[in-house]
């Protein structure tokens, strides 16, 4: 059975983290290099390269790490990730499910298989990973399981419907894994940012247009020419990817880690504002605003109205 994992100084014990490549998960891997030297990392993405230079970086601070690149859409590298762990470092003492994607885009126009990607990377991924780690760390007595989520993961927006829709499965995932779990004294944490100073609505934007061939020609243009401009609108709340890394230390190294921890400015205050006190008609009205879902509505009642006047 070997030690538990609660019982090892946290400089001895083995994380793994996917999504490690850029953004939040190579800040995070870096910051438990410096602040917990002889770590054992393991680190996974779908780019070796990028991963090889969080590697080096994670090395020279004194960490032990092992690369695995691995496409998280592809179940059979999933598995083979968790054995690889296993057999290089014999066990995993926290898993941080990191990896994933924004999906924008009004829900009608997203195409099947984009929405199939989103859910299987969000979603299907972090819950395979978990499965395959989960005896093995009942095995050493322990563990502990941080899955990051998002705002986005407590509150539905329009144009990002998929994401949110991902989001939400992967916080019902925690929940439920933290009741079964607990008995074999395995803590499960969720951690949600919001805005993070990243290339996330880059990549959103591009993703858009492989997925919604000219966007901007559609019904919802207003809402594609919102979201190419929304991310410089949310730099100036946006978090580094550094100050995240923080929170989600908090949650592996807390002796009792709490559900939930949010991560981001005035979040504790927005979230349950927009979710519990502020009525439905209200949170919607702000959302389709700040998406551009108002003006698509009154684009399309204007329309409607001429052609009611011409018949």
């Amino acid at each position: 059975m070997g030690t538990p994992s609660q019982d090892l100084p946290f400089s001895e014990r083995v994380i793994l983290i996917t999504g490690a490549s850029a953004g939040i998960g190579a800040a995070l891997a870096e910051a438990l290099a410096k602040n917990f030297s002889g770590i054992r990392l393991v680190l996974s993405a779908r780019r070796q390269d990028k991963l090889e230079q969080v590697a080096t970086q994670c090395r020279q601070a004194g960490a032990s790490v092992l690369v695995v690149p691995t496409n998280m859409a592809d179940e059979n590298q999933i598995k083979a990730l968790a054995q690889s762990a296993l057999q290089t470092f014999y066990r995993v003492d926290a898993l941080v499910n990191n990896a994933g994607y924004g999906q924008m885009g009004p829900i009608e126009l997203i195409p099947p298989e984009a929405a199939k990607q989103q859910f299987a990377v969000n979603f299907h991924a972090p819950l395979l990973l978990t499965q395959a780690l989960i005896p093995a760390m009942r095995d050493r007595g322990g563990g502990r399981i941080v899955n990051i989520s998002s705002l986005g993961g407590r509150m539905a927006f329009p144009a990002g419907g998929l994401y949110s829709c991902s989001k939400f499965a992967l916080e019902a995932l925690s929940d439920v894994l933290r009741m079964e779990l607990k008995a074999f004294n395995i803590q499960v944490s969720v951690v949600e940012p919001g805005p993070v100073v990243t290339e996330f609505f880059r990549v959103a934007w591009e993703e858009i247009q492989h997925t919604v061939p000219e966007p901007t020609q559609t019904i919802y243009h207003p809402a594609f020419e919102k979201i190419e401009a929304i991310d410089k609108q949310l730099q100036l709340l946006g978090w580094t990817s550094e100050r995240v890394a923080k929170v989600i230390i908090k949650a592996l190294t807390a002796r009792h880690p709490r559900p939930r921890y949010i991560a981001a400015t005035g979040g504790s205050i927005f979230v349950p504002l927009m979710t519990k006190v502020m009525p439905t008609r209200f949170t919607d009205a702000f959302w389709k605003h700040f998406y551009g879902i108002d003006r698509v509505e009154r684009e399309w009642r204007e329309k409607v109205g001429i052609a009611g006047k011409q018949l």
